[in-house]
């Protein structure tokens, strides 16, 4: 496996732990106040945003190609 595919698998286990925590904080505030579901689009577009970018990266068979010469 190279480095910078390990590094960006490492990225993703950090960050969706991390989105985790603080979706699960954004959820419970959204009980305890009115209208705090409202913080759910912020954090929904920060995911979709994540998964994207991850995605296309995966994805892209020309950034493997030039990751490929040496």
């Amino acid at each position: 496996m190279p480095l910078d595919r390990f590094v960006l698998i490492l990225f993703i286990v950090v960050v969706a732990a991390g989105a985790t925590i603080w979706l699960g904080a954004i959820v419970a505030a959204s009980f305890a106040l009115p209208f705090g579901a409202v913080a759910l689009l912020p954090a929904a577009l920060v995911g979709y945003v994540v998964f994207r970018v991850v995605a296309d990266r995966l994805g892209n068979a020309e950034d493997d190609h030039y990751d490929d010469m040496k």
